[in-house]
Protein backbone atom coordinates (compact mmCIF):
# COMPACT_ATOMS: atom_id res chain seq x y z
CA UNK A 1 0.00 0.00 0.00
CA UNK A 2 1.17 3.45 -1.04
CA UNK A 3 2.46 5.72 1.78
CA UNK A 4 0.01 9.31 1.41
CA UNK A 5 1.68 13.03 0.79
CA UNK A 6 1.25 15.29 3.55
CA UNK A 7 -0.95 18.17 2.47
CA UNK A 8 1.04 21.19 0.43
CA UNK A 9 -0.16 24.36 -0.19
CA UNK A 10 -0.22 24.72 -3.35
CA UNK A 11 -4.29 26.54 -4.65
CA UNK A 12 -6.05 23.39 -4.63
CA UNK A 13 -9.52 22.87 -5.66
CA UNK A 14 -11.01 24.58 -1.97
CA UNK A 15 -9.08 27.17 -2.48
CA UNK A 16 -11.07 27.77 -5.90
CA UNK A 17 -14.20 27.83 -4.80
CA UNK A 18 -16.55 29.14 -1.78
CA UNK A 19 -16.97 26.92 1.42
CA UNK A 20 -20.47 26.03 1.17
CA UNK A 21 -20.44 24.79 5.13
CA UNK A 22 -22.49 27.36 6.05
CA UNK A 23 -25.33 27.74 4.22
CA UNK A 24 -28.65 27.02 5.39
CA UNK A 25 -30.05 24.24 2.92
CA UNK A 26 -33.54 23.80 4.22
CA UNK A 27 -34.76 24.52 0.91
CA UNK A 28 -33.70 21.81 -1.11
CA UNK A 29 -35.89 21.92 -4.18
CA UNK A 30 -34.22 21.17 -7.27
CA UNK A 31 -33.31 24.36 -9.41
CA UNK A 32 -33.21 24.06 -13.05
CA UNK A 33 -31.40 27.31 -14.27
CA UNK A 34 -33.16 27.83 -17.51
CA UNK A 35 -36.45 27.72 -15.84
CA UNK A 36 -38.43 31.14 -15.24
CA UNK A 37 -38.34 30.12 -12.05
CA UNK A 38 -35.25 31.42 -11.32
CA UNK A 39 -36.52 35.09 -11.58
CA UNK A 40 -38.89 34.25 -9.06
CA UNK A 41 -36.31 33.10 -6.70
CA UNK A 42 -35.92 34.92 -3.00
CA UNK A 43 -32.66 36.02 -2.26
CA UNK A 44 -31.54 33.50 0.30
CA UNK A 45 -32.39 30.59 -2.96
CA UNK A 46 -30.40 33.02 -5.62
CA UNK A 47 -27.18 32.67 -3.47
CA UNK A 48 -27.57 29.02 -3.18
CA UNK A 49 -27.99 28.91 -6.79
CA UNK A 50 -25.24 31.20 -7.54
CA UNK A 51 -22.95 29.61 -4.65
CA UNK A 52 -23.61 26.09 -6.52
CA UNK A 53 -22.77 26.99 -9.81
CA UNK A 54 -19.57 28.34 -8.91
CA UNK A 55 -18.79 25.51 -7.34
CA UNK A 56 -19.94 23.25 -10.19
CA UNK A 57 -17.93 25.85 -12.79
CA UNK A 58 -14.75 25.47 -10.71
CA UNK A 59 -14.98 21.19 -10.78
CA UNK A 60 -15.45 20.88 -14.53
CA UNK A 61 -12.69 23.22 -15.14
CA UNK A 62 -10.42 21.50 -12.75
CA UNK A 63 -11.14 18.52 -14.02
CA UNK A 64 -9.82 19.75 -17.68
CA UNK A 65 -6.66 20.67 -16.21
CA UNK A 66 -3.35 18.34 -17.23
CA UNK A 67 0.65 19.72 -16.73
CA UNK A 68 1.61 22.09 -18.95
CA UNK A 69 4.98 20.37 -19.18
CA UNK A 70 5.84 16.37 -18.45
CA UNK A 71 6.19 15.52 -14.97
CA UNK A 72 5.64 19.04 -14.03
CA UNK A 73 2.83 19.44 -11.82
CA UNK A 74 3.05 23.16 -10.43
CA UNK A 75 2.18 25.21 -13.83
CA UNK A 76 -1.16 24.01 -15.27
CA UNK A 77 -3.08 23.74 -18.98
CA UNK A 78 -6.16 22.83 -19.94
CA UNK A 79 -7.48 20.33 -22.30
CA UNK A 80 -10.94 20.05 -23.26
CA UNK A 81 -12.81 18.99 -26.44
CA UNK A 82 -9.42 18.11 -28.42
CA UNK A 83 -8.43 21.71 -28.22
CA UNK A 84 -5.41 22.98 -25.57
CA UNK A 85 -6.03 26.24 -23.66
CA UNK A 86 -2.90 27.80 -21.97
CA UNK A 87 -4.82 30.45 -19.74
CA UNK A 88 -8.11 30.56 -17.62
CA UNK A 89 -9.65 32.94 -19.64
CA UNK A 90 -9.70 31.18 -22.30
CA UNK A 91 -10.96 27.47 -20.72
CA UNK A 92 -13.29 29.65 -18.77
CA UNK A 93 -14.68 31.14 -22.06
CA UNK A 94 -14.99 27.96 -23.87
CA UNK A 95 -16.99 26.14 -20.73
CA UNK A 96 -19.14 29.00 -20.69
CA UNK A 97 -20.03 28.89 -23.86
CA UNK A 98 -19.36 24.86 -25.10
CA UNK A 99 -20.90 23.57 -21.85
CA UNK A 100 -23.44 24.77 -20.37
CA UNK A 101 -26.14 22.27 -20.36
CA UNK A 102 -23.27 20.02 -18.41
CA UNK A 103 -22.78 23.12 -16.00
CA UNK A 104 -26.86 22.63 -15.23
CA UNK A 105 -26.80 19.51 -14.46
CA UNK A 106 -23.53 19.65 -12.28
CA UNK A 107 -24.91 22.54 -10.58
CA UNK A 108 -28.31 20.53 -9.81
CA UNK A 109 -26.28 17.93 -8.14
CA UNK A 110 -24.25 20.06 -5.90
CA UNK A 111 -27.54 21.48 -4.86
CA UNK A 112 -28.82 17.92 -4.02
CA UNK A 113 -25.91 17.34 -2.59
CA UNK A 114 -24.87 20.12 -0.19
CA UNK A 115 -28.38 19.21 1.27
CA UNK A 116 -28.18 15.62 1.81
CA UNK A 117 -24.42 17.00 3.67
CA UNK A 118 -26.58 19.57 5.67
CA UNK A 119 -28.84 16.78 7.14
CA UNK A 120 -26.38 14.09 7.36
CA UNK A 121 -23.87 16.07 9.40
CA UNK A 122 -26.43 16.90 11.85
CA UNK A 123 -27.01 13.29 12.78
CA UNK A 124 -24.06 11.40 12.29
CA UNK A 125 -24.37 7.58 12.24
CA UNK A 126 -22.35 5.71 15.04
CA UNK A 127 -20.43 3.84 12.06
CA UNK A 128 -19.25 7.45 11.15
CA UNK A 129 -18.44 8.31 15.08
CA UNK A 130 -15.94 5.44 15.12
CA UNK A 131 -14.41 6.70 11.84
CA UNK A 132 -13.13 9.85 12.04
CA UNK A 133 -10.85 10.05 9.17
CA UNK A 134 -14.49 8.83 7.04
CA UNK A 135 -16.14 12.20 8.40
CA UNK A 136 -12.65 13.92 7.54
CA UNK A 137 -13.22 12.86 3.95
CA UNK A 138 -16.55 13.98 3.83
CA UNK A 139 -15.88 17.61 4.92
CA UNK A 140 -13.54 20.18 3.50
CA UNK A 141 -9.82 19.12 2.40
CA UNK A 142 -6.91 18.93 0.61
CA UNK A 143 -7.57 16.33 -2.71
CA UNK A 144 -3.35 16.39 -2.90
CA UNK A 145 -3.55 14.55 0.41
CA UNK A 146 -4.64 11.48 -0.84
CA UNK A 147 -2.80 10.54 -3.70
CA UNK A 148 0.02 7.98 -3.06
CA UNK A 149 3.87 9.04 -2.91
CA UNK A 150 5.53 8.49 -6.43
CA UNK A 151 8.83 9.84 -5.60
CA UNK A 152 10.76 6.65 -5.01
CA UNK A 153 10.22 5.51 -8.72
CA UNK A 154 11.54 7.82 -11.53
CA UNK A 155 9.28 9.78 -14.46
CA UNK A 156 10.21 7.10 -16.71
CA UNK A 157 9.15 4.08 -14.54
CA UNK A 158 5.87 5.83 -14.25
CA UNK A 159 4.76 5.50 -18.12
CA UNK A 160 6.95 2.97 -19.10
CA UNK A 161 4.71 0.22 -20.96
CA UNK A 162 2.19 2.44 -21.26
CA UNK A 163 1.40 0.78 -24.89
CA UNK A 164 -1.24 -2.23 -25.77
CA UNK A 165 1.41 -5.03 -25.62
CA UNK A 166 2.93 -3.93 -21.77
CA UNK A 167 0.33 -1.71 -20.45
CA UNK A 168 -3.02 -2.33 -18.78
CA UNK A 169 -6.92 -1.76 -18.60
CA UNK A 170 -8.92 -1.49 -15.32
CA UNK A 171 -12.64 -2.28 -15.31
CA UNK A 172 -14.60 -1.76 -12.22
CA UNK A 173 -17.36 -0.58 -10.51
CA UNK A 174 -17.99 -0.33 -6.86
CA UNK A 175 -21.86 0.86 -5.29
CA UNK A 176 -21.72 2.82 -1.97
CA UNK A 177 -22.92 5.85 -0.53
CA UNK A 178 -21.19 8.94 -1.55
CA UNK A 179 -22.18 11.91 0.36
CA UNK A 180 -19.76 14.35 -1.98
CA UNK A 181 -19.20 13.18 -5.38
CA UNK A 182 -17.70 16.87 -6.46
CA UNK A 183 -14.98 15.78 -3.94
CA UNK A 184 -14.65 12.28 -5.44
CA UNK A 185 -14.27 13.47 -8.77
CA UNK A 186 -11.41 16.22 -8.38
CA UNK A 187 -9.67 13.65 -6.36
CA UNK A 188 -10.34 10.57 -8.99
CA UNK A 189 -8.73 13.25 -11.52
CA UNK A 190 -5.76 14.40 -9.80
CA UNK A 191 -5.24 10.77 -8.95
CA UNK A 192 -5.87 10.04 -12.63
CA UNK A 193 -3.33 12.80 -13.34
CA UNK A 194 -1.01 12.27 -10.73
CA UNK A 195 -0.31 8.60 -11.98
CA UNK A 196 -0.86 9.17 -16.14
CA UNK A 197 -4.07 7.72 -16.40
CA UNK A 198 -6.41 8.03 -18.98
CA UNK A 199 -9.53 6.64 -19.51
CA UNK A 200 -13.23 7.50 -18.03
CA UNK A 201 -14.74 7.52 -14.40
CA UNK A 202 -18.25 7.65 -13.71
CA UNK A 203 -19.16 8.94 -9.99
CA UNK A 204 -22.56 9.49 -8.41
CA UNK A 205 -24.36 9.40 -4.85
CA UNK A 206 -24.69 5.77 -5.48
CA UNK A 207 -20.94 4.90 -6.21
CA UNK A 208 -18.34 4.92 -8.76
CA UNK A 209 -17.29 2.94 -12.04
CA UNK A 210 -14.34 3.38 -13.68
CA UNK A 211 -12.34 2.55 -16.69
CA UNK A 212 -8.72 3.78 -16.59
CA UNK A 213 -5.71 2.40 -18.66
CA UNK A 214 -1.62 2.91 -17.94
CA UNK A 215 1.73 1.40 -17.17
CA UNK A 216 0.93 -1.80 -14.64
CA UNK A 217 2.77 0.43 -12.20
CA UNK A 218 0.16 3.06 -12.70
CA UNK A 219 -2.49 0.84 -12.28
CA UNK A 220 -1.27 -1.14 -9.66
CA UNK A 221 -0.80 1.84 -7.66
CA UNK A 222 -4.21 3.31 -8.75
CA UNK A 223 -6.31 0.01 -7.20
CA UNK A 224 -4.27 0.16 -3.99
CA UNK A 225 -5.10 4.04 -3.61
CA UNK A 226 -8.37 3.17 -4.35
CA UNK A 227 -8.29 0.30 -1.36
CA UNK A 228 -6.62 2.20 1.00
CA UNK A 229 -9.64 5.20 1.11
CA UNK A 230 -11.92 5.01 3.69
CA UNK A 231 -14.76 5.45 1.74
CA UNK A 232 -14.09 2.71 -0.81
CA UNK A 233 -11.62 -0.10 1.44
CA UNK A 234 -14.86 -1.58 3.22
CA UNK A 235 -16.38 -1.89 -0.23
CA UNK A 236 -14.22 -3.09 -2.52
CA UNK A 237 -11.63 -5.90 -2.84
CA UNK A 238 -8.73 -6.29 -5.34
CA UNK A 239 -10.47 -8.84 -7.13
CA UNK A 240 -13.07 -6.14 -8.17
CA UNK A 241 -10.56 -4.82 -10.93
CA UNK A 242 -10.85 -6.62 -13.34
CA UNK A 243 -7.50 -6.01 -15.88
CA UNK A 244 -6.27 -6.70 -19.97
CA UNK A 245 -3.85 -5.47 -21.60
CA UNK A 246 -4.22 -2.06 -23.13
CA UNK A 247 -2.60 1.31 -21.69
CA UNK A 248 -2.71 4.89 -21.65
CA UNK A 249 -3.15 4.67 -25.67
CA UNK A 250 -6.59 2.99 -25.56
CA UNK A 251 -8.16 6.10 -24.89
CA UNK A 252 -7.95 9.99 -25.92
CA UNK A 253 -7.91 11.59 -22.56
CA UNK A 254 -9.07 11.68 -19.44
CA UNK A 255 -13.21 11.70 -18.70
CA UNK A 256 -14.05 12.48 -14.62
CA UNK A 257 -17.46 13.67 -14.27
CA UNK A 258 -20.70 13.81 -11.51
CA UNK A 259 -23.81 12.36 -12.91
CA UNK A 260 -27.14 10.94 -11.20
CA UNK A 261 -26.07 7.33 -11.84
CA UNK A 262 -23.09 5.28 -12.59
CA UNK A 263 -24.21 3.49 -15.45
CA UNK A 264 -26.95 5.19 -17.37
CA UNK A 265 -30.36 2.76 -16.89
CA UNK A 266 -32.45 6.02 -16.93
CA UNK A 267 -33.89 5.54 -13.98
CA UNK A 268 -33.25 7.50 -10.43
CA UNK A 269 -31.53 5.51 -8.09
CA UNK A 270 -33.90 6.62 -5.74
CA UNK A 271 -36.67 4.75 -7.65
CA UNK A 272 -34.59 1.67 -8.36
CA UNK A 273 -31.86 0.93 -6.04
CA UNK A 274 -28.36 -0.86 -6.52
CA UNK A 275 -29.56 -2.53 -3.00
CA UNK A 276 -31.96 -4.87 -4.16
CA UNK A 277 -30.41 -6.70 -7.20
CA UNK A 278 -30.63 -10.39 -7.95
CA UNK A 279 -28.64 -13.23 -6.53
CA UNK A 280 -24.81 -13.05 -7.35
CA UNK A 281 -23.71 -16.14 -9.09
CA UNK A 282 -19.62 -16.65 -9.13
CA UNK A 283 -18.41 -17.62 -12.61
CA UNK A 284 -18.12 -21.34 -11.76
CA UNK A 285 -21.89 -21.46 -10.28
CA UNK A 286 -22.94 -19.54 -13.85
CA UNK A 287 -21.25 -21.86 -15.61
CA UNK A 288 -22.91 -24.98 -13.76
CA UNK A 289 -26.34 -22.93 -13.92
CA UNK A 290 -26.03 -22.55 -18.47
CA UNK A 291 -24.45 -26.38 -18.23
CA UNK A 292 -27.69 -27.11 -16.66
CA UNK A 293 -30.08 -25.02 -19.10
CA UNK A 294 -28.34 -25.74 -22.62
CA UNK A 295 -28.65 -29.48 -21.45
CA UNK A 296 -31.96 -29.17 -21.59
CA UNK A 297 -33.82 -30.70 -24.62
CA UNK A 298 -36.03 -27.89 -25.56
CA UNK A 299 -35.05 -24.62 -24.74
CA UNK A 300 -38.20 -22.43 -25.30
CA UNK A 301 -40.25 -24.56 -22.81
CA UNK A 302 -37.50 -24.33 -20.52
CA UNK A 303 -38.08 -22.57 -16.99
CA UNK A 304 -34.60 -20.56 -17.55
CA UNK A 305 -33.93 -17.71 -19.48
CA UNK A 306 -30.19 -16.81 -20.39
CA UNK A 307 -30.43 -13.17 -20.47
CA UNK A 308 -27.87 -10.69 -22.24
CA UNK A 309 -28.32 -7.07 -20.92
CA UNK A 310 -25.90 -5.40 -22.87
CA UNK A 311 -26.58 -3.54 -26.39
CA UNK A 312 -27.12 -5.13 -29.38
CA UNK A 313 -23.67 -4.39 -30.93
CA UNK A 314 -22.13 -5.94 -28.19
CA UNK A 315 -23.89 -9.34 -28.11
CA UNK A 316 -23.72 -9.13 -31.94
CA UNK A 317 -20.30 -10.17 -31.89
CA UNK A 318 -20.07 -12.36 -28.95
CA UNK A 319 -22.29 -14.18 -26.49
CA UNK A 320 -23.80 -17.19 -24.41
CA UNK A 321 -25.04 -19.86 -26.46
CA UNK A 322 -28.99 -20.33 -26.01
CA UNK A 323 -29.19 -16.36 -24.52
CA UNK A 324 -31.55 -13.87 -25.11
CA UNK A 325 -30.08 -10.90 -26.47
CA UNK A 326 -32.46 -7.61 -26.80
CA UNK A 327 -32.56 -5.45 -29.63
CA UNK A 328 -31.33 -2.46 -28.24
CA UNK A 329 -28.78 -0.27 -28.82
CA UNK A 330 -28.43 1.77 -25.40
CA UNK A 331 -29.01 0.13 -21.92
CA UNK A 332 -31.90 2.94 -20.99
CA UNK A 333 -33.99 1.02 -23.69
CA UNK A 334 -33.79 -2.30 -20.92
CA UNK A 335 -36.08 -0.88 -18.74
CA UNK A 336 -38.68 -0.55 -21.92
CA UNK A 337 -37.73 -3.80 -22.79
CA UNK A 338 -38.74 -5.55 -19.68
CA UNK A 339 -42.07 -3.50 -19.60
CA UNK A 340 -42.69 -4.87 -22.75
CA UNK A 341 -42.03 -8.28 -22.53
CA UNK A 342 -43.23 -8.80 -18.86
CA UNK A 343 -45.38 -12.30 -19.97
CA UNK A 344 -42.03 -13.61 -21.35
CA UNK A 345 -40.46 -13.44 -17.94
CA UNK A 346 -43.36 -14.80 -15.80
CA UNK A 347 -42.49 -17.42 -13.46
CA UNK A 348 -39.51 -17.80 -15.24
CA UNK A 349 -35.42 -18.33 -13.44
CA UNK A 350 -33.55 -15.82 -15.18
CA UNK A 351 -30.07 -15.67 -15.19
CA UNK A 352 -28.84 -12.12 -16.12
CA UNK A 353 -25.03 -11.46 -17.66
CA UNK A 354 -23.04 -8.14 -19.00
CA UNK A 355 -19.77 -6.80 -19.44
CA UNK A 356 -18.29 -6.47 -16.39
CA UNK A 357 -21.54 -6.84 -13.75
CA UNK A 358 -22.49 -2.92 -13.23
CA UNK A 359 -25.77 -3.23 -15.87
CA UNK A 360 -26.77 -6.18 -13.88
CA UNK A 361 -27.04 -4.89 -10.38
CA UNK A 362 -29.50 -1.99 -11.77
CA UNK A 363 -30.87 -4.46 -14.04
CA UNK A 364 -31.99 -7.17 -12.33
CA UNK A 365 -33.19 -4.84 -9.66
CA UNK A 366 -35.45 -3.81 -12.27
CA UNK A 367 -36.92 -6.86 -12.88
CA UNK A 368 -37.18 -7.91 -9.39
CA UNK A 369 -39.61 -5.22 -8.29
CA UNK A 370 -41.48 -6.04 -11.37
CA UNK A 371 -42.59 -9.25 -9.21
CA UNK A 372 -42.85 -11.51 -12.39
CA UNK A 373 -40.02 -13.90 -11.62
CA UNK A 374 -39.36 -17.24 -10.21
CA UNK A 375 -35.90 -16.23 -9.43
CA UNK A 376 -32.99 -13.50 -10.73
CA UNK A 377 -29.79 -14.23 -10.80
CA UNK A 378 -26.43 -12.58 -12.25
CA UNK A 379 -22.92 -13.06 -13.29
CA UNK A 380 -20.41 -11.87 -10.65
CA UNK A 381 -18.12 -10.04 -12.22
CA UNK A 382 -19.38 -10.28 -15.60
CA UNK A 383 -18.20 -11.91 -18.70
CA UNK A 384 -14.62 -10.66 -17.95
CA UNK A 385 -14.67 -12.89 -14.69
CA UNK A 386 -16.28 -15.75 -16.73
CA UNK A 387 -13.80 -15.82 -19.47
CA UNK A 388 -10.40 -15.48 -17.06
CA UNK A 389 -12.02 -19.19 -15.74
CA UNK A 390 -13.63 -20.53 -18.48
CA UNK A 391 -11.91 -19.50 -22.06
CA UNK A 392 -13.22 -21.87 -23.92
CA UNK A 393 -16.44 -22.36 -22.04
CA UNK A 394 -19.76 -21.31 -22.96
CA UNK A 395 -19.40 -17.97 -23.65
CA UNK A 396 -18.27 -17.89 -27.72
CA UNK A 397 -16.68 -14.89 -29.66
CA UNK A 398 -15.24 -11.67 -28.70
CA UNK A 399 -16.18 -9.12 -25.51
CA UNK A 400 -16.82 -5.92 -26.75
CA UNK A 401 -15.03 -3.04 -24.68
CA UNK A 402 -15.93 0.47 -24.49
CA UNK A 403 -12.37 2.02 -25.81
CA UNK A 404 -10.29 1.89 -29.10
CA UNK A 405 -9.75 -2.05 -28.59
CA UNK A 406 -13.16 -2.31 -29.61
CA UNK A 407 -13.13 -6.19 -28.09
CA UNK A 408 -10.89 -8.47 -26.47
CA UNK A 409 -10.37 -12.20 -27.49
CA UNK A 410 -10.14 -15.15 -25.24
CA UNK A 411 -11.40 -17.65 -27.88
CA UNK A 412 -10.92 -18.49 -31.40
CA UNK A 413 -14.91 -18.44 -32.04
CA UNK A 414 -16.40 -15.69 -34.83
CA UNK A 415 -20.39 -15.90 -33.99
CA UNK A 416 -20.69 -12.81 -36.23
CA UNK A 417 -20.51 -12.03 -40.08
CA UNK A 418 -19.54 -9.38 -42.87
CA UNK A 419 -22.43 -6.93 -43.19
CA UNK A 420 -21.83 -7.35 -46.81
CA UNK A 421 -21.07 -10.22 -48.15
CA UNK A 422 -21.82 -12.94 -44.75
CA UNK A 423 -18.30 -13.89 -44.55
CA UNK A 424 -17.64 -14.94 -40.69
CA UNK A 425 -15.85 -11.85 -39.39
CA UNK A 426 -16.35 -9.77 -35.84
CA UNK A 427 -13.86 -6.79 -36.05
CA UNK A 428 -15.81 -3.87 -35.73
CA UNK A 429 -14.61 -0.40 -37.80
CA UNK A 430 -16.56 3.07 -37.80
CA UNK A 431 -18.82 3.73 -40.95
CA UNK A 432 -16.47 5.68 -43.19
CA UNK A 433 -18.96 8.55 -43.67
CA UNK A 434 -18.12 11.63 -42.08
CA UNK A 435 -20.29 12.63 -38.81
CA UNK A 436 -21.67 9.23 -38.79
CA UNK A 437 -21.30 7.36 -35.66
CA UNK A 438 -21.87 3.84 -36.04
CA UNK A 439 -20.18 0.66 -36.21
CA UNK A 440 -19.82 -1.89 -39.26
CA UNK A 441 -18.59 -5.47 -39.77
CA UNK A 442 -17.28 -5.41 -43.05
CA UNK A 443 -14.37 -8.11 -43.85
CA UNK A 444 -11.11 -6.69 -46.15
CA UNK A 445 -12.35 -8.12 -49.46
CA UNK A 446 -15.49 -6.14 -48.98
CA UNK A 447 -13.30 -2.90 -47.78
CA UNK A 448 -10.92 -3.38 -51.10
CA UNK A 449 -14.05 -2.73 -52.96
CA UNK A 450 -14.91 0.18 -51.20
CA UNK A 451 -17.49 -1.28 -48.98
CA UNK A 452 -16.64 0.72 -45.74
CA UNK A 453 -19.76 2.36 -44.77
CA UNK A 454 -23.13 1.44 -42.80
CA UNK A 455 -25.89 1.62 -44.76
CA UNK A 456 -26.83 2.66 -48.30
CA UNK A 457 -27.32 5.82 -47.62
CA UNK A 458 -23.90 6.87 -45.90
CA UNK A 459 -22.51 4.31 -48.59
CA UNK A 460 -23.93 6.43 -51.54
CA UNK A 461 -22.16 9.43 -49.68
CA UNK A 462 -18.84 7.43 -51.00
CA UNK A 463 -16.70 9.54 -48.64
CA UNK A 464 -14.12 6.64 -48.89
CA UNK A 465 -12.04 4.78 -45.59
CA UNK A 466 -12.86 6.06 -42.03
CA UNK A 467 -10.28 8.66 -41.29
CA UNK A 468 -9.18 10.66 -37.95
CA UNK A 469 -12.00 13.11 -37.63
CA UNK A 470 -14.01 10.44 -38.08
CA UNK A 471 -12.96 8.52 -34.84
CA UNK A 472 -13.11 11.58 -32.98
CA UNK A 473 -16.62 12.26 -33.78
CA UNK A 474 -17.58 8.31 -32.84
CA UNK A 475 -15.70 8.55 -29.55
CA UNK A 476 -18.22 11.00 -27.87
CA UNK A 477 -20.97 8.19 -28.39
CA UNK A 478 -19.58 4.86 -27.98
CA UNK A 479 -16.03 4.41 -27.48
CA UNK A 480 -15.34 6.21 -24.56
CA UNK A 481 -18.72 6.43 -22.72
CA UNK A 482 -19.33 3.52 -20.47
CA UNK A 483 -22.22 1.13 -21.97
CA UNK A 484 -25.37 3.59 -22.28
Amino acid sequence: MPSFTSPDQEEDLEACVLRFSELDLKDTRLINPSSTLKAELDVSTKKKYSFAKKKAFALFVKTKEVPAHPFECKEKWWKCCQQLFKDRIGIHRHVATQHADEICRQTASVLKQLAVTLNTSKSLKPADDRNPLKGYLTCNREVSAWLPDVSCFSPDELIRGQGSDEGEVLLYYCYCDLRDPPWVCAWQTALCQHLRLTGKVRIATEGINGTVGGSKLATRLYVEAMLSCPLFKDYMCKDDFKTSKGGACCFPELRVGVFEEIVPMGISPNKISYKKPGVHLSPGEFHKEVEKFLSQTNEEQSDTILLDCRNFYESKIGRFQGCLAPDIRKFSYFPSYIDKNLELFREKKVLMYCTGGIRCERGSAYLKAKGVCKEVFQLKGGIHKYLEEFPDGFYKGKLFVFDERYALSYNSDIVSECSYCGAPWDQYKLCSTPQCRQLILTCPACQRQGFTACCVTCQDKGSGLASSPTQSSFKEEYVFQFPS
